[in-house]
């Protein structure tokens, strides 16, 4: 726990990744929060809505093998996306860091007979296995990883898909990252909220690198009861278009392309889709 001196003296800007690679996914109780903003039906700020990932699964059915064939999603959270193609006769594995959501994902394979498995494990350190027919990385996670833990995150995959297994990866764009890198600090009071169930204000402050071209999204929560202090930070990594060919050719992609969304119109929410095809 920190304390109210803690924010008055804290280091602006923050380095990237120096305080937290990350907000606590695997948390017990911040996962459970999470799950409810995952499910909900009032924002995108989690997972999309189901209007718009039921789009998203039929542009993914036009890009990918006819089934039967075995998915791998990464980050998968409560199993939107795959459960959905698991409906359209696919088979596969989801993996994520949220002990709530990999809970769900796993009832709600069970309750329909789908043929998923999903891992409580974390991307940096998990081994995906092999003999998958296609990978997904969406909703720009891609960018929350160092450059040498997405290397080899990146890698890992190559090795589990089968030749001719075609990677979807939906990175945030380069102005994505560095616009909310530049964002103004906000502070807002809430009886209940993400970071923490009891009542508690938040502020939050933003960061853009431009050496490390990454920006930082700094959170400071601070309990209405006992004014303790917790603090959490995310940090995105900005990628070219030539940067991201570049980091799936060096893993060995081939016929690497671009897509402006995966509802094939303009840039849906500061992300667009790379996709790459294991062909050796």
């Amino acid at each position: 726990m920190l304390s109210l001196d803690d924010i008055v003296a804290r280091t602006s800007p923050p380095r990237p990744w120096s305080e937290g690679d990350n907000i606590p996914w695997n948390d017990p109780d911040f996962s459970e929060r999470m799950l409810h903003e995952h499910l909900t039906q009032d924002h995108d700020l989690a997972s999309r809505r189901a209007v718009q990932i039921d789009a998203h699964v039929k542009r993914i059915l036009d890009l990918i093998a006819p089934p039967p064939g075995r998915v791998l999603d990464l980050a998968c959270g409560p199993g939107l996306y795959l459960t959905r193609l698991a409906q359209a006769g696919y088979r596969g594995v989801g993996v994520d860091f949220s002990p709530a959501s990999i809970r769900h994902a796993r009832a709600d394979a069970r309750a329909h007979g789908y043929e998923l498995e999903f891992r409580f494990e974390d991307l940096r350190t998990a081994r995906f296995g092999t003999d998958y027919d296609t990978a997904l990385l969406l909703y720009g996670q891609l960018n929350v990883f160092p450059r040498d833990e997405i290397r080899s995150i990146i890698a890992r995959v190559f090795e589990g898909l089968n030749p001719g297994g075609l990677l979807i990866v939906e990175p945030q764009t380069y102005e994505q990252v560095e616009r909310s890198g530049q964002a103004a600090p906000s502070w807002s009071s809430h009886r209940t909220g993400l970071f923490l169930a009891d009542p508690h204000v938040l502020l939050t402050e933003c960061f853009w690198d431009p050496d490390a071209r990454t920006s930082t999204e700094r959170f400071y929560v601070i309990d209405a009861a006992t004014g303790s202090v917790t603090r959490h930070a995310l940090s995105n990594e900005a990628y070219t278009t030539d940067e991201l060919d570049m980091l799936f050719g060096n893993a060995g992609f081939q016929q690497i392309q671009h897509y402006r969304s995966l509802t094939g119109g303009d840039a849906d929410d500061g992300l667009c889709v790379v996709t790459g095809i294991r062909t050796a």
